[in-house]
């Protein structure tokens, strides 16, 4: 937890920040003395999130509207966010869609939409709000919300895999050409953390809560809080140093599946005692 007033001074823009992992953050940003805008393009959404993290944080929260995939809307709430509080100088792109289906059942527009969101809607933003860090010699950090599935591919949420590995790249591309302005580029992967708006499209039925839970080293889903806390740090001055880095967060859940023999873990006391007494038998007749 960093101390009270972390980012007193700070003016913050979170995309997606009306609910689910953005709003988390948003209410930690806020909580530690930022002055925070969540942009979404539902105005109720927004307008109530703000008003719900200002009660929690006494803090100035202002609600912006607009759609990430149009660079005008873009420009327009960057412009309302100057206006009132000044040139953000924290962004985290949060602003996501995916849902779960085999890719031969996909549409163009389907893909395109994800890609839309999630890819260009990252362009857009970091490259309004970056021109205005360089032109006001502002300096700044994005921190850009992929997944752990965009290192490792993912059947059943391809448009969602390939655009969050684009901005992978985009985090350790501009984290090389834009660190010359003082500006750091940082991502959060997260593994399941259970947020209604995630697990609405992506376990609709509730089917496999209980499969990820046990491939998860932990037995646990990752709370919005903690990813919060890690979000909070790594855009504070206290990780100024910290840059073109993604950090995976997902409980150990991706060494887990990687390991060809991880599925031991299943394996009672007794069957290890069987196992090792065949090894040893195995090892002796070896030596004769």
């Amino acid at each position: 937890m960093l101390p009270k007033g972390s980012f007193e001074g700070k003016v913050a823009l979170v995309t997606g920040g009306g609910t689910g992992l953005g709003k988390g953050i948003a209410t930690k940003l806020s909580d530690l003395g930022a002055t925070v805008a969540i942009m979404s393009r539902k105005k109720g959404v927004v307008d109530l999130a703000a008003s719900e993290i200002q009660k929690i944080t006494g803090n100035t929260v202002l609600p912006l509207t607009g759609d990430v995939r149009d660079p005008e809307q873009v420009k327009r709430a960057l412009d309302e966010l100057d206006d009132q509080a000044g040139v953000p100088t924290i962004v985290v792109n949060n602003a996501a869609g995916n849902f779960i289906s085999p890719f031969e059942r996909l549409n163009a527009k389907g893909f395109g939409t994800i890609v839309d969101i999630v890819l260009k809607g990252t362009a857009n933003v970091t490259l309004d709000a970056g021109k205005r860090m360089i032109q006001h010699e502002k300096g700044g950090v994005f921190l850009n919300i992929t997944t752990t599935y965009a290192e490792t591919g993912s059947g059943y949420v391809v448009p969602s895999a390939a655009a969050k590995a684009g901005v992978s790249a985009m985090i350790k591309s501009l984290a090389v050409e834009w660190g010359k302005y003082g500006i750091r580029f940082v991502g959060i992967a997260p593994g399941p953390i259970k947020t209604k708006g995630a697990f609405d499209r992506l376990d609709p039925s509730g089917a496999f809560e209980e499969v990820m839970i046990q491939n998860n080293p932990l037995k646990r889903f990752g709370e919005v809080d903690e990813l919060a806390n890690l979000a909070s740090y790594m855009t504070s001055d206290y990780a100024s140093w910290l840059n073109g880095e993604i950090i995976r967060f997902d409980g150990g859940e991706t060494v887990s599946n990687a390991g060809e023999f991880n599925m031991f873990g299943g394996i009672s006391q007794e069957k290890w005692d069987d196992l090792e007494s065949i090894i040893r038998n195995s090892n002796a007749e070896s030596k004769k």
